[in-house]
């Protein structure tokens, strides 16, 4: 069959996207495109393209066997490494910079997430494998879009739709149904897919049998998508989000935080944005740790969400310095901007913009003295540590003012005090 007869819409060719122009994808397209094999970019690549957002990683389709796309590379002397061979996934190599090149597949049983596929030359059998119709368009070296499921009339309406039966789909990884609504807020214009809202309301009790780790990850891209607000509005409206979360969701306060990272151009941090959703007591950000099997540091980020960690209202300028101090810039910022949503202020608020931008104005200053300076002193083991806090706490409360030579007298008078008690 001819190849523009496969082509079952009319889309526009990619033939000057930059990154088909690249050297490292005309040498890997040119080499998995002799000896009668056919490859194209597919996926993101394509669609992003497409829409005039950005590529971060190129991925291909073949119709070569694994093994035969590893020797096509090698003979072109690129780099060509196994990753996942018995799935038909080899990873190829150029100029440093990797690309997953993937036989055409077809499944021919299906147990969830597991399935058991063939391979085959069939662009519109493996298409049909695929999760939503916007994510099953191809692109040959030449820029040429091959769309054999229609999706590109999908993409640019900004219709997010399941590849044939919705429920199918999502029977084969539950996971399908939180990227329904990260894809919804990414590329959605209008109201969700009926077919698809429908099938994800459905099994939403499929999302129990996920792991920990698929679940967390899909979330955080899901939180800072463009349209994140409303894809969690929906995920609650529809009975989804308790379940996700094991608690309940802080709607407003989250909406709050997006208007104001959005009046001052501010690039989203998931978990920010999670504590803002889903934390309020300590007991909060402890079960989204267990629940999504977050790393110490997010745990530290969400920790920032519980109420009470700053006093409700505008900070006054020495207690955004302290906390500053003692937070860091990342972690003040991140702090300062849930208070802000907790205040109920404008996005536009003067005075939470000057607290915002403490960090950019002023220099947190170091505490002058060490351990080595008290043990100096004669002291030893728990007393150290306990002078020292003690010492700092003092030079926070003073605004940071005591000298290096001011603190070693007060250390001084610390020692002695505690040698005499010691007696």
């Amino acid at each position: 069959m001819p190849e523009h007869a496969l082509t079952r819409s009319a889309s526009p060719s990619l033939k000057d996207a930059e990154w088909l122009k690249r050297p490292e994808t005309v040498r890997v397209l040119a080499a998995l495109n002799t000896d009668g094999v056919m490859t194209r970019a597919v996926g993101g690549a394509v669609r992003n393209t497409l829409l005039g957002l950005p590529v971060t990683e190129v991925d291909l389709a073949t119709t070569a066997l694994p093994e035969q796309a590893m020797t096509l590379a090698r003979k072109a002397g690129l780099k060509a490494v196994p990753t996942g061979i018995e799935h038909g996934t080899v990873t190829v190599v150029a100029d440093g910079v990797p690309f997953e090149v993937t036989t055409l597949r077809r499944d021919v049983e299906t147990f969830g997430r597991h399935a058991t596929v063939t391979f085959t030359e069939d662009w519109e059998e493996d298409a049909r494998r695929r999760d939503f119709t916007l994510n099953a368009l191809y692109a040959g070296s030449d820029g040429a879009v091959f769309d054999p499921l229609r999706g590109y009339p999908d993409l640019i309406a900004g219709r997010v739709r399941f590849i044939g039966c919705a429920e199918a789909r999502i029977r084969e990884d539950y996971l399908r149904i939180l990227r329904f609504f990260r894809f919804n807020a990414y590329y959605g214009k209008g109201p969700l897919d009926p077919e698809g809202l429908q099938a994800s309301v459905r099994l939403r009790a499929g999302l129990d049998q996920l792991s920990a780790e698929r679940v967390a990850a899909e979330f955080r891209r899901l939180l800072v998508a463009p349209q994140a607000m409303q894809a969690v509005e929906a995920l609650f409206d529809y009975g989804l989000l308790p379940g996700l979360l094991g608690g309940v969701p802080r709607l407003e306060r989250l909406n709050r935080l997006v208007e104001i990272e959005e009046a001052l151009g501010l690039t989203p941090d998931a978990m920010v944005r999670l504590a803002a959703l889903a934390v309020f007591v300590e007991e909060d950000a402890e079960r989204l740790v267990a629940r999504l099997r977050l790393s110490n540091a997010e745990q530290a980020v969400l920790a920032l969400g519980v109420a009470g960690h700053v006093k409700s209202g505008l900070p006054d300028d020495d207690a955004a310095k302290r906390a500053l101090y003692q937070l860091g810039p990342s972690a003040f910022t991140a702090r300062m901007l849930i208070a802000w949503a907790d205040s109920g202020s404008s996005p536009n608020d003067q005075n939470w913009r000057d607290a915002l931008t403490l960090a950019e104005r002023w220099q947190a200053p170091f505490f002058p003295l060490k351990g080595s300076d008290i043990i100096a002193l004669g002291l030893e083991g728990p007393e150290i540590g306990a002078i020292l806090r003690r010492l700092e706490a003092e030079w926070i409360a003073g605004r940071f003012a005591a000298s290096r030579e001011e603190l070693l007298t007060r250390a001084t008078e610390l020692s002695r005090k505690s040698s005499k008690q010691g007696r």
